[in-house]
């Protein structure tokens, strides 16, 4: 399995985006290898100053299936994102996935993504579906998700109970089509244009549950300017496919 790579997938690489991670990388990684040890690792780092980019190289050194990519500075989750996919385009994987450094993604629980995208196009992991559960959120964090994405549902018009989450799986041929070299989205706002893109191009985007757990060390990345983006962009996003749906109805009468 681990030359061939992931049954029905194909070559899967996991994309880890780092800022001052040095506490979690080593241990998630090794989680991640022992779990599903057909999988390819890319290291995202932005330059952190804690050292996480220099453990990063130190794990490759010990394994080939593990890789590094070094980022100038912190220019946000999105970009690292992107820059992983292309890393994965130009070296001829089938298929990425997402995943936080922190542990808040559980590894083991990876085979249920990659199981499902071999009839899918994308696969969300989702804390909201049934089956799905979150442990050690107080109780705002989960009002927030909870009514992030029953916004995101009510204005953008999409099915999905998660739009929000981080924990994906990707086939590299969506990403092409959806444009995601044009994405410039950050944070929540950047997993949100992604799962709209591909339900809008009409590709199978299905949804697993995951328990997403709280990170035990280290500081949360999320902020008010990360929620004042999704929402305000998710508010300009609908307003404008509404205002394009009217002009259609309008030109075909």
């Amino acid at each position: 399995m681990a030359e061939a790579g992931y049954p029905g997938v194909g070559r899967v690489l996991v994309v880890i985006p780092t800022y001052n991670e040095a506490d979690n990388l080593g241990v998630i990684v090794d989680r991640l290898r022992r779990a599903v040890p057909s999988v390819d690792v890319l290291v995202a780092d932005d330059n952190s100053p804690d050292g996480t980019g220099a453990l990063a190289d130190r794990l490759a050194a010990e394994d080939t299936r593990i890789h590094v990519l070094h980022r100038a500075g912190k220019q946000g989750l999105g970009a690292a994102y992107v820059a992983g996919f292309e890393w994965a385009r130009e070296h001829g994987y089938d298929a990425v996935v997402e995943m936080d450094a922190d542990g808040s993604h559980a590894p083991e629980e990876l085979p249920r993504l990659l199981d499902a995208l071999r009839e899918a196009d994308a696969v969300l992991g989702s804390r909201w579906v049934e089956g799905g559960t979150v442990k050690n959120w107080p109780a705002h964090r989960l009002l927030l998700s909870r009514g992030g994405n029953l916004y995101t549902r009510l204005v953008l018009g999409i099915p999905l109970r998660d739009a929000t989450g981080g924990y994906r799986a990707y086939r590299l041929a969506v990403l092409d089509k959806i444009d995601v070299s044009s994405v410039s989205s950050q944070g929540y706002c950047f997993q949100v244009d992604l799962a709209w893109r591909a339900v809008r191009e009409g590709l199978r985007v299905v949804e697993v549950p995951i328990t997403f757990v709280e990170r035990e060390r280290g500081a949360s990345k999320m902020s008010p300017a990360i929620i004042g983006e999704a929402l305000v962009r998710v508010a300009g996003w609908g307003l404008r496919a509404r205002t394009a749906s009217l002009r259609r109805v309008m030109l075909d009468r």
